[in-house]
């Protein structure tokens, strides 16, 4: 018996784990499907699954309903504004080719479109603007500036060799 120890004691001792983690899986195994009782209940019950498929499936339709209408949209947006570029291309080239300034001619067409929108004809004035500084700013005296002041670089020669 010590000599068959000590030809096969280590094959016998991987072969007593070998077992025992097979076992540990299987059991394992065997215990998430006795806990899953939806996959028994699924498979006694075909109404249930045939109604959740259903459900799914008009959910998609409906979503894809709506992506379907969101991109309608998008599209006729882009063709508007095509449509637009295409109009603002013609009338420059035609202003250019009156001799006209086509920058010009836009800036007039937007007038228009606020004329045409505000129903009064008064000019509207532009509000007083202060000024940024005050006017004894000088940047060369050093008043004024906060803590920055301008210095001047050191003298002698350049340090380049």
């Amino acid at each position: 018996v010590g000599s068959v120890l000590s030809s096969y004691g280590w094959y016998m001792l991987l072969a007593v784990v070998a077992v025992y983690l097979l076992v540990q899986k299987v059991s394992r195994s065997l215990a998430r499907s006795s806990a899953r009782p939806g996959a028994a209940e699924a498979a006694e019950e075909p109404d249930v699954v045939v109604r959740r498929q259903e459900a799914l499936a008009a959910a998609r339709l409906r979503m894809q309903e709506e992506l379907n209408a969101q991109a309608e949209k998008y599209k006729e947006k882009q063709r508007q504004l095509e449509e637009e570029r295409r109009r603002q291309k013609i009338a420059m080239w035609e202003s250019m080719q009156e001799g006209k300034s086509y920058k010009g001619n836009l800036k007039l067409n937007q007038q228009e479109a606020e004329s045409g929108a505000s129903t009064s004809a008064v000019p509207k004035s532009k509000p007083n603007k202060k000024p940024l500084r005050g006017g004894g700013y000088n940047p060369l005296s050093g008043e004024g500036g906060g803590t920055c002041s301008w210095r001047p670089g050191r003298r002698g020669p350049s340090a380049g060799g």
